[in-house]
This record gives C-alpha cells, sequence and structure tokens, in this order.
C-alpha cells in the first residue's frame, strides 16, 4: 500500500467569487496565502466547499492550475475529483494533469444511492484509472447513502492505491472501528470541524477542514497538539472554536466560513445558486463571535 504524504490541518479551499459571480482568482491568491502562511499542512481544492458542482469543467481546470501554481511547493495539494458517473470520473482522471498534486479526494457517488457493492467497485475504477492516491470520502448527510466500515476496510485492504478516507458520517461507532481495524498506512482524517479533537484522540491523523479557511493558525495549533499526544492544551482550543463551527454550518456551507472571510477582508460574501449567503439573523450570531475573538 502507498503511504500518504498528508496529515495535519488540511484546508478545504472556498472558491471566491465576485459580484458578476464569475471566480475571483485574486481573492483565491489571498486566501492560499493566508492558510498556508498561518501553518496549513496541506491544501484541497474543489471541495465541497469550493462549491465545486456549480462550476464548469473549464472552471475546475482553472482553478486546479491556478492553485498548484500559487501553492509554488509550499505544502501538498489534495485535488478533489468525484462524482456519481464512474465512467466520466475515469475519464477526468485520464484527461487531467495531475502534476503538482499528491492525492486525489472522491467522494462516494451522490445521489444514486449505490449498494456497497457499487460503491465498492465504483472506488475500484477510479484507483486503477488514477496516476495518483486516491483519499475516500464518505459523507452521507450529503450523498444519501453511507459507505460502512465493511466497505472502507474491504478497499483499504483490497485495493492498491487507496490510502485513506475523509470520514464525515458522524458515526463514532463506525469510526472507532475504521481506526481500530484499519491496515497499516492507511490514513483517517475527520470530515468534520467539531469531531477534530475526539477523533484524533482516537487516532485519526488530522482533518480536511472548513473553519481553516478563516482560522488557519488556531485550528492548525490545535491539531498539531492532538499530533504531540498533549490533548490537555489541545482541548481548549477545541471549545473555543465549538460554537462558531456549529454557526457555520446553520445556513449550510460554505455560506457560513464566507462570511467571516468577508469580514476579515479576504473575499466577496457571494455564492452561486442553488447556495446564497447566510440569513441576517445567522450573520449577527457570526459576526457577534469573531468580535468576540478578537
Amino acid at each position: 500500500m502507498a503511504n500518504l504524504n498528508i496529515l495535519g490541518m488540511g484546508v478545504a479551499l472556498v472558491t471566491p467569487f465576485n459580484s458578476n459571480k464569475d471566480i475571483d482568482f485574486p481573492a483565491l491568491e489571498r486566501v492560499i496565502d493566508h492558510v498556508v502562511d498561518n501553518g496549513a499542512d496541506f491544501l484541497v481544492a474543489l471541495g465541497t466547499t469550493g462549491e465545486t458542482p456549480a462550476l464548469s469543467a473549464e472552471e475546475k481546470k482553472a482553478v486546479k492550475d491556478f492553485v498548484k501554481k500559487k501553492a509554488d511547493g509550499r505544502i501538498p495539494l489534495v485535488l478533489g475529483v468525484g462524482g456519481n458517473n464512474t465512467a466520466e470520473v475515469v475519464n477526468q482522471l485520464k484527461e487531467y494533469d495531475l502534476t503538482g498534486y499528491s492525492a486525489i479526494l472522491s467522494v462516494v457517488p451522490p445521489y444514486n444511492k449505490p449498494s456497497q457493492e457499487g460503491i465498492f467497485q465504483h472506488f475500484k475504477a477510479i484507483a486503477e484509472a488514477s496516476p495518483l492516491p486516491v483519499v475516500l470520502y464518505n459523507v452521507p448527510g450529503r450523498t444519501g447513502v453511507n459507505m460502512t466500515a465493511d466497505t472502507t476496510l474491504r478497499l483499504a485492504r483490497e485495493v492498491p492505491g487507496i490510502v485513506g478516507i475523509k470520514e464525515a458520517s458522524g458515526d463514532i461507532h463506525q469510526i472507532q472501528r475504521l481506526l481500530r481495524e484499519k491496515p497499516d498506512g492507511f490514513t483517517v482524517l475527520s470530515g468534520d470541524d467539531g469531531m477534530t479533537y475526539p477523533l484524533m484522540a482516537l487516532g485519526a491523523q488530522g482533518v480536511i477542514s472548513v473553519l481553516g479557511n478563516a482560522y488557519p493558525k488556531e485550528f492548525a495549533e490545535m491539531v498539531h497538539l492532538c499530533l504531540e499526544g498533549n490533548y490537555i492544551e489541545a482541548v481548549d482550543v477545541h471549545f473555543k472554536f465549538r460554537d462558531i463551527i456549529r454557526l457555520l454550518f446553520t445556513d449550510g456551507n460554505p455560506a457560513g466560513v464566507k462570511c467571516v472571510m468577508h469580514d476579515m477582508g479576504l473575499i466577496e460574501n457571494e455564492l452561486r445558486l442553488p447556495l446564497v449567503p447566510v440569513c441576517e439573523a445567522t450573520a449577527e450570531a457570526i459576526l457577534h463571535w469573531v468580535k468576540t475573538l478578537k
């Protein structure tokens, strides 16, 4: 099994837009510098937080290339490549220039609601086509189907090239089993900011974070303390961000974190339909919390 060269605090990058709803590349550069210069261990481009379903094929390639250029080898990069049409994902992997990326992140197929065998065969085909290691992404709250521990462990044990998982099932019993029974070299990353501390205490090796777009230094500090086994100091950071993590997802992701980043002057508070900015009440609650942190 190939080993994944990423762990720690990864950031699921937002895709900034301007008032015309075009990709704001200067703002994306600011975000990349902000997170890289403040302790992020790796970046994930074209994930859920990047509003990837609302991007055209040409825009996805432009973001992929821009992130690689602006990260400039400073930290590892992971590229989101997934979907519910296995053949299309395989074709993308054949067509993409993945130079500069360390791995791909691929989500359980949404909407189709495949069986566990269908999920296994989907990821087996992707791993066979991918020139890079594959990190699975299990997020049943979005996809409509949970990839069970049995399926994840089967993929980890039987399919070369599958090296880790971003786990966002919210099922602590399922994740504990993965951590207990996973093969050596298989990396488990939290896919939920709020569960990062407890999962790392159980043996997870990091997080792919939404909050890290806005507060990379502080959240990376908590993750690094956990990696060092210093859970007493880390828990203080965990509780410090508990309320804002809840607020960031009240009106959906990435609306919450874009609200914070707009207040910081990093990006415009723009999303693409069907996503919209947080409502006024949520914005007030978020910005009140932000002021208490300053």
